[in-house]
């Protein structure tokens, strides 16, 4: 009881003063909770929780989310969920859709509210992992105390943010766990395996949004991983991850105006004219290789002649 009182009063204190708030993304979180979302630290409470009509429609919504995070979420399980580790994906809304864990620990994880129909928003149960991501639009990780109630004080949580194929904020994963051995340093390592599952969910929802395209990586520094263009037949852009548009300063409106990929990676110009002829190069190159050099072959598929294809090879110097 003392340790809850004394957790309040800590909040409290924190949040009324302008400096800690403007320095730690923890005490803004306790600020927001007080002042946005009249909620109180000393409060004993679970999340909000959905009812099953609800659920059932929110699940319907994120369809593709579940779909394109199912086999991340598994194999993360596989990774931490024996350690006494709970797995969440929820929406852009905080709700959870989906959620990984071992039968032992459900008990404790289902009165904590780490269920699926659970809202985890700071609205809903204060400071917490998925609510603050959400709100911040960032990875965050949560260590006991640091959440808001009294009630989360022993749980140790770390979330990352999930955006969708246009870069906006879609989901988030969360990991968390009530083991009293859990220290500052294995948060550490949870929150980047955390991130790393998030940054694959991301590029399997990236990927699965433009079926038929070819994919390119855009040299993006530490994050080019998660930089991909998404390319037509014409070497068009067709969409860009988060970590793309940042890289190559794109946004909707230049996409939806037709952006050359060599454009948009800043490649070396060249006139049209050379465009036209490295673009006829390419064909009689991809011509030759599906039919493994045979000539005759080759024009036929290009419905040219023998003759005019070796002028053409002739001119290139493809010989």
């Amino acid at each position: 009881m003392h340790e809850q009182s004394a957790h309040a009063e800590h909040v409290y204190s924190s949040a009324q003063r302008n400096s800690a708030a403007a320095s730690s993304p923890i005490v803004a979180s306790w600020r927001r909770c007080m002042t946005m979302h009249r909620l109180a630290p000393e409060d004993e409470r679970a999340p909000l929780r959905l009812t099953d009509e609800e659920f059932h429609r929110a699940r319907e919504q994120s369809e593709r989310l579940v779909a394109g995070a199912t086999e991340e979420l598994d194999r993360l399980f596989t990774t931490v969920g024996k350690a006494g580790c709970c797995i969440l994906l929820t929406d852009r809304n905080g709700i959870a859709l989906e959620r990984r864990g071992a039968a032992g620990d459900d008990k404790d994880f289902r009165q904590l509210g780490l269920w699926t129909g659970s809202v985890w928003t700071e609205a809903s149960i204060g400071t917490n992992g998925i609510g603050t991501a959400l709100a911040d639009e960032r990875a965050v990780a949560i260590f006991r105390d640091q959440h808001f109630f009294c009630s989360n004080i022993r749980l140790s949580c770390t979330t990352a943010p999930v955006r969708d194929h246009r870069g906006e904020l879609a989901a988030a994963l969360d990991i968390s766990t009530c083991r009293e051995d859990v220290n500052e340093m294995t948060l550490a390592i949870l929150t980047q395996t955390v991130r790393d599952a998030a940054m694959r969910i991301e590029l399997n929802l990236f990927r699965s949004a433009f079926p038929g395209a070819r994919f390119l990586m855009v040299p993006a520094g530490a994050n080019s991983a998660a930089a991909l263009l998404a390319v037509d037949r014409h070497d068009l852009v067709l969409g860009a991850t988060r970590a793309a548009r940042i890289a190559l300063q794109l946004d909707d409106k230049r996409i939806a105006a037709g952006i050359p990929a060599a454009d948009a990676l800043r490649e070396a110009v060249v006139s049209q004219q050379e465009e036209m002829v490295e673009a006829e190069k390419a064909a009689l190159l991809r011509a030759l290789s599906r039919t493994s050099g045979n000539v005759s072959q080759a024009a036929i598929a290009l419905g040219i002649s023998r003759a005019t294809l070796h002028r053409k090879m002739k001119k290139f110097d493809l010989h």
